[in-house]
């Protein structure tokens, strides 16, 4: 048999191997897809972008998946360099994700502590809850002010205050913001100087991003370096290219070179999480 035909049976069975896995395990995998657009879906709503689309974006992301495995495999003739290609991007969109909704909490907790302080002040000087809301609204930066308007359009349709307070915290996964939907739904229901109570935790809040942003600023330049270690092997891959070339390209056309490069990537991005994980301030 000629190549040509050697790599249509290879790609036939192949793809039938594929096919009775899939439906040995399409429990397993409808379980999985589940709890993945679930995942996304809740960091998406968190972002404030709808995620009205999004099973037939990750359906599409999966077939993208397949095909880059199947890509490097079969047109490259490179398991591992398929396997290493499916698995990074199955997951750097959720990383990339995940990585934005965290900015977008840590935005709404380096500015929670100032709105509390106008909360306090606006019901020191008389206003009722509902009107202080109002004006957070109106007078708060982005994004934090796009989720008091949220809570005060719903309240203003009729939505209870502590229900809409409830969603937000659900929505934030905040810490802080709790603390301070806590305290507002207790002055609410039971009543008591909801200025004072307001004000102690804007102040313990403000004490803990002082902590934070002294953390950040002493393991920056650790932090830079753990990027710069990231990036180092690929200067390192160019460099061996032009001192010597021949053994360089053996490691994209040889199965030992793929297993070589596949190992050092997979353990340069785990080594890159881990220091990121170290060097994360957790006050």
């Amino acid at each position: 048999m000629n190549d040509a035909t050697d790599l249509i049976l290879g790609c036939v069975a192949t793809g039938t191997a594929v096919t009775v896995m899939v439906y040995a395990a399409r429990d397993w995998i409808a379980a999985l897809f589940s709890k993945m657009e679930e995942d996304i879906g809740d960091k998406l709503r968190r972002l404030r972008a709808s995620p009205g689309n999004l099973r037939a974006w990750l359906r599409l992301w999966l077939v993208g998946i397949a095909l880059a495995f199947f890509g490097f495999s079969l047109g490259l003739n490179s398991l591992i360099f398929g396997i290493v290609s499916a698995a990074f991007l199955l997951a750097a969109p959720w990383y990339l994700v995940r990585r934005l909704a965290e900015s977008y909490r840590r935005k709404i907790e380096d500015q929670l502590a100032d709105a509390m302080v106008t909360l306090s002040n606006a019901v020191r000087a008389g206003l009722s809850l509902a009107q202080s809301l109002e004006i957070l609204a109106a007078q708060c930066p982005r994004p934090i002010n796009a989720e008091f308007r949220q809570i005060v359009a719903e309240y203003n349709l009729g939505k209870p205050l502590d229900r809409t307070l409830t969603e937000a915290k659900e929505r934030l996964k905040s810490e802080n913001f709790s603390l301070f939907a806590a305290a507002v739904l207790a002055g609410h229901e039971h009543g008591g100087r909801l200025s004072d109570t307001v004000e102690r935790i804007a102040s313990s809040v403000l004490e803990l991003q002082r902590l934070e942003r002294k953390v950040l600023s002493e393991t920056a330049q650790a932090r830079k370096s753990a990027v710069y270690m990231a990036l180092s092997p690929l200067f390192f891959l160019a460099a061996f290219y032009f001192i010597d070339p021949d053994n360089t390209t053996a490691l994209f056309v040889q199965p030992l070179g793929h297993l070589i490069l596949a190992t050092a990537a997979i353990l340069n991005v785990i080594a890159y999480i881990w220091a990121r994980a170290l060097l994360r301030p957790d006050i």
